[in-house]
């Protein structure tokens, strides 16, 4: 009798955690899609970054030995602006560096880690830094030839990580590549503002940078 009764109990216990597992499966499912839901109505928007302005106190080639290098010291104004209306960004570990022909000429220099807000607009100015910088014999025929006609193209990126928030939910971290052209000119075609002291050339831009996210 008890061996019926009690196999009758196992079987009960069986079927409860049964459905007890099936119940916290359906939760986590629904749970997860209705994340996947909100998540897909509020789809963020990547970030918009302009490069204001750029201030340039040293620019120099050197050939005299091989490879040639390049020391040039500059601060440049670049502004980010999160589009979104219920979406927040947070940037984190993002360095600014300047390359020319995809050789990266600076130090990265990393930008204090931001909360943007709804519709917020971030301004950083770092300042770049590159010291003798070797140049491969290919980029530096190139940026010689380049400041003879008076006019180099410089891009100013943005790389880093960025984090989503709606809410009190946080998302991962996403790469953020951001590539802003910045022409400088020299001598007679030169439109930047020379400072008094003649230490340093500032050039105005307002230039719309491509972002990848």
């Amino acid at each position: 009798m008890c061996e019926k009764e009690c196999g009758h109990d196992d079987d009960d216990k069986k079927q409860l955690l049964r459905w007890l597992l099936i119940g916290v499966v359906a939760f986590i499912v629904a749970f997860l899609f209705i994340i996947f839901l909100f998540w897909l109505i509020t789809k963020p928007t990547k970030p918009t970054f302009v490069l204001q302005d750029a201030t340039l106190y040293a620019f120099n080639l050197s050939s005299v030995s091989a490879p040639s290098i390049l020391t040039s010291n500059l601060q440049v104004t670049i502004s980010s602006r999160n589009p979104n209306q219920r979406i927040g960004i947070y940037y984190e570990k993002v360095d600014v560096y300047a390359s020319y022909r995809n050789q990266q000429i600076t130090l990265p220099t990393m930008i204090p880690v931001t909360y943007q807000g709804h519709k917020d607009i971030s301004v950083w100015s770092p300042f770049l830094y590159g010291d003798a910088v070797p140049l491969s014999p290919y980029v530096a025929t190139s940026l010689s030839q380049d400041l003879n006609t008076g006019m180099v193209l410089v891009n100013i990126k943005v790389d880093g990580k960025i984090k989503w928030r709606v809410g009190t939910w946080i998302s991962g971290k996403y790469r953020l590549n951001a590539n802003c052209p910045a022409y400088l000119s020299f001598g007679e075609k030169s439109k930047g503002i020379a400072f008094a002291t003649g230490a340093a050339i500032k050039y105005q831009f307002v230039q719309g940078c491509t972002v990848e996210v």
